[in-house]
């Protein structure tokens, strides 16, 4: 099937038909971090890649979508032909329902793609019929919505559309697909609202000394200054060079007293166990990193 993005039809005219749902989609809900998976997925890909694709997990509510996850599918498009990776999709999928069962295939997302004449890239590619359909299959509903991000950077923003399929049919053939734009927003939850709002202000804060440290490094410093300062306080007071203060006094007692007492030897053995752990995590990350490596230049030498 070929995609549609205008046709032009009369209600007299009886050999095309446009099968629409009573009950399908006219509004899509999208969380900030879709949004942001999407570019992030967009900007690693391969150089030759036009444009990436993905699924989209959320919850339908009648004729409403709210889309609140996704993940990237790997593909491949040569003209007319697409590839698409099943069962990683179906891997994936099963990873994501045993952390949420409350979620389901709700559609698939995609970056703009390049055109035909290579002049730029197009929204809506003529083998996004053929990923619908696969997509059609993976929803339960049978009515996936097409999320689009349009990279193609215009102006100064990053806009978001999203798409429902609805066949062409002719004398009883199907021979087309007509995409419609449906009704988006853009919704956070409280959580969301959080992180988006630190990442802002981090973004708009210049970065000071203590900020490029690391962040044990800094509180280890201020830890070393309080005991400094309390040492110097209470030796102080033993030389008779300041007066005693019975409110400081008991609140060293009270600090030293929450203090555990743990001998020398035990301690170590503490120290030694929970570095060995960290350690081992890093060591466990750096395995991993090193393997998600080795997969990207599989993927990119076999054109996945």
């Amino acid at each position: 099937m070929t995609s549609l993005s205008q046709i032009a039809a009369t209600p007299s005219s009886p050999a095309l038909l446009l099968d629409e749902a009573v009950d399908s989609v006219s509004h899509v809900i999208v969380h900030p971090m879709v949004l942001l998976h999407v570019l992030d997925h967009h900007s690693r890909r391969q150089e030759a890649t036009g444009r990436v694709i993905g699924t989209l997990l959320g919850r339908r509510d009648g004729r409403t979508v709210e889309v609140t996850n996704c993940f990237a599918v790997p593909h491949a498009e040569r003209g007319e032909e697409v590839a698409i990776g099943k069962d990683y999709n179906k891997q994936m999928l099963a990873l994501h329902l045993k952390a949420n069962r409350k979620e389901q295939v709700v559609g698939w997302y995609a970056s703009a793609a390049m055109s035909e004449n290579g002049e730029g890239p197009d929204l809506i590619a003529d083998t996004s019929s053929l990923i619908h359909e696969f997509y059609a299959g993976e929803s339960e509903e049978g009515d996936p919505i097409h999320l689009v991000v349009d990279t193609r950077l215009k102006e100064d923003a990053i806009s978001v559309r999203a798409y429902r399929s609805t066949p062409v049919v002719i004398q009883g053939e199907p021979l087309a697909n007509l995409f419609h734009e449906l009704k988006l927003t853009m919704e956070s939850t409280e959580h969301e609202s959080i992180c988006l709002n630190k990442m802002v202000t981090d973004g708009n804060i210049t970065s000071n000394s203590n900020e490029d440290k690391e962040p044990l490094l800094v509180s280890m410093e201020k830890l070393f200054n309080l005991l400094e300062t309390a040492s110097n306080y209470v030796d102080a007071v033993v030389d008779g060079k300041i007066p005693p203060d019975a409110e400081l006094g008991r609140q060293v007692a009270n600090t030293l007293a929450a203090v555990p007492r743990i001998r020398p030897e035990v301690f170590d053995k503490l120290f030694n166990d929970s570095l060995q752990d960290l350690l081992m995590v890093t060591y466990l990350s750096n395995i991993t990193r090193t393997q998600l490596l080795v997969a990207e230049k599989l993927n990119a030498s076999l054109g996945i």
